[in-house]
């Protein structure tokens, strides 16, 4: 079945230029050309070499699977996607070169420019570039994009895409599915930056990866006043005397100026921003919990999939994503758990200027476990958590579906690719490599190497189940089953998923007759008595017992699941506010 259910902004999406804003907000420079909209789009056998004629139009970056792109069809696993556009260079291009970034693409592409090859991708989450500058002419360029996305019929890190949506598996995203730009820069230019904030010292550091030779200079600003400026080294940390500290309560950002200037005295500006902030563990009222500048701060969160009854794992506007962040601040959450996907930057963006806190899993991949594996031995665990710690060793590849090498280091290739994408946003604050088991393998090792790359951040190396006692969090999920504190092992404990508490509204979901939840109720009142009951007897009680952070199931509504704050196409909040949001204060140290 494919998306049926609107937004109110898929109007506004339905354009020549859908998502027309700046998609790098911490990288910003001048010299730019967004390349969204209408592309020609043709589906042909796996074993076709070169593209003749194309079926039809499609919109970018909308997934085919969506009907914001105009079609609405899924793609074969012994299929190919191709796209094709033509495009013309602005004036300010001229005499410099030229950068071709595609937010992401799912899954195997290869991107040619005039007909000549300029690179491939593998990876369906993460951003990727190209130097194209030597393929160019003057006047009309064509950009031809070819793609392979077997989904679940292959093995790679597709999070909970399926070629057949049922349960919690949902529409496949094939192909372009984030913005797609171009970008003029000098001979010698800033390639990016590492910035890491260290407000014990007051400073921040800042690693700045450049192409080529020149003399960088760092201008800081709060507000309109310069607190910084001067030339800096490469690798710099910069004192910032008396720093504002960033938090969900007062998200507040320095901007910046970096430039470079070569030899021949030509200069590469971009801007962007920091924050000061820094998360950490701590000992409060007797046990270790998660601490935000320096203090005991409860993380109360939700579940965010990121998916969109309309446009599929694309965000139909811009606003459309500042919605579900500004909304569920509105009620009185200060995280988001941003489950199995990746989101364009821009997101991440509106995270870190209103304040939302950032738990970020990495995509999950490999075959599905078998149900004995995935739910049956979990929740025993999981009852037997409050008297001791069980676990499964997770170096038995092949009980987890990671039997092959390339399998695993493929998964870490993207790991550290998405580490390194997000590294920069003061938002994120948990990097979650694991969920459920699935796919899982070796995860004390590897939330262990997280902690040496980005030691300013939380780690759950395995969320949910199969602890494999890693740094840095006791992490559990618990649906229908009572909420109990695990047998205290000296780690925070997070209850990272519960409740799923579900209803079904007619004209708002999906598909009535196949809609289900952990819980149902039939009214907003039962629901919301429901969601009271919960928080009030078990979830905020934990509190004494070293909770220190929860994750509510869920923002939305996704296809077949009706567990959301809100319904699919955002139109209602399901839960009576006031009470979402008193649940909410309680939940505070």
């Amino acid at each position: 079945m494919m998306m049926t259910l609107s937004t109110r902004w898929a109007k506004e999406a339905m354009c020549d230029k859908p998502l027309p804003e700046y998609p790098r907000p911490q990288m910003v420079r001048e010299a730019w050309l967004n390349l969204n909209g209408m592309f020609d789009y043709a589906v042909t056998g796996s074993d076709c070499e070169k593209c003749e004629s194309f079926d039809g139009k499609i919109r970018v970056p909308f997934a085919i699977e969506s009907c914001l792109s105009g079609v609405c069809k899924r793609l074969g696993s012994d299929e190919l996607l191709w796209y094709k556009k033509t495009f013309t260079l602005p004036e300010e291009f001229g005499g410099k070169r030229v950068l071709l970034h595609f937010g992401a693409v799912d899954w195997e592409c290869r991107v040619f420019v005039n007909g000549q090859p300029v690179g491939s991708h593998v990876g369906g989450y993460c951003p990727f570039s190209f130097d194209i500058t030597d393929t160019l002419k003057e006047g009309e360029n064509e950009l031809v994009v070819r793609v392979f996305d077997p989904t679940d019929d292959g093995w790679q890190n597709r999070g909970k895409q399926a070629s057949e949506s049922h349960g919690f598996w949902y529409t496949a995203t094939s192909g372009i599915w984030k913005t797609v730009w171009l970008e003029a820069v000098n001979e010698n230019y800033i390639k990016g930056y590492k910035l890491t904030p260290d407000i014990d010292s007051e400073a921040i550091n800042i690693k700045t990866d450049i192409n080529g030779e020149g003399t960088l200079k760092l201008t800081v600003f709060d507000g309109k006043k310069a607190v910084y400026e001067g030339k800096i080294t490469e690798d710099e940390a910069v004192k910032i005397e008396n720093p504002k500290l960033w938090s969900p309560e007062s998200p507040f950002l320095y901007d910046f100026v970096l430039e470079l200037t070569d030899k021949d005295n030509r200069t590469d500006t971009v801007k962007g921003y920091f924050a000061m902030r820094k998360f950490s563990i701590g000992e409060y009222q007797g046990y270790n919990r998660i601490f935000l500048n320096n203090e005991p701060y409860f993380q109360k969160g939700l579940l965010d999939q990121g998916y969109w009854s309309d446009g599929g794992m694309t965000a139909p506007t811009d606003e459309a994503m500042i919605y579900d962040i500004r909304k569920m601040k509105d009620l009185g959450f200060n995280m988001l758990r941003k489950h199995i996907k990746v989101e364009p930057d821009r997101w991440y963006y509106h995270c870190d200027r209103l304040g939302m806190i950032v738990w970020q899993d990495m995509v999950s991949g490999g075959k599905a476990l078998n149900t004995f594996h995935a739910g049956v031995l979990p929740n025993i665990y999981g009852f037997l958590s409050p008297v001791v710690n069980l676990t499964k060793k997770d170096n038995a590849y092949k009980t987890f579906n990671r039997d092959k090498i390339e399998w695993r280091v493929q998964f870490e290739e993207e790991l550290d690719d998405m580490i390194g994408f997000l590294y920069n946003h003061p938002s994120i604050g948990c990097w979650v490599p694991f969920n459920e088991g699935w796919g899982q393998f070796d995860a004390k090792r590897i939330g262990d190497e997280i902690k040496q790359k980005d030691p300013t951040r939380i780690v759950d190396h395995a969320s949910g189940w199969y602890d494999q006692k890693g740094c840095d969090l006791r992490s559990i999920h618990r649906y229908i089953l009572p909420v109990t504190a695990p047998k205290y092992d000296g780690r925070p404990f997070v209850l990272s998923e519960y409740g799923g508490y579900s209803q079904i509204l007619d004209g708002h979901v999906w598909n009535k007759s196949k809609s289900f939840g952990y819980q149902m109720y039939k009214s907003r009142e039962s629901l919301t008595e429901a969601y009271r009951k919960l928080h009030e007897h078990q979830v905020i009680p934990m509190m004494k017992k070293g909770l220190s952070a929860s994750v509510y199931t869920q923002v939305s509504d996704v296809e077949f699941e009706v567990n959301g704050m809100l319904t699919y196409d955002r139109e209602i909040v399901k839960l009576d506010e006031e009470t979402v949001k008193e649940m909410n204060r309680k939940l505070t140290f």
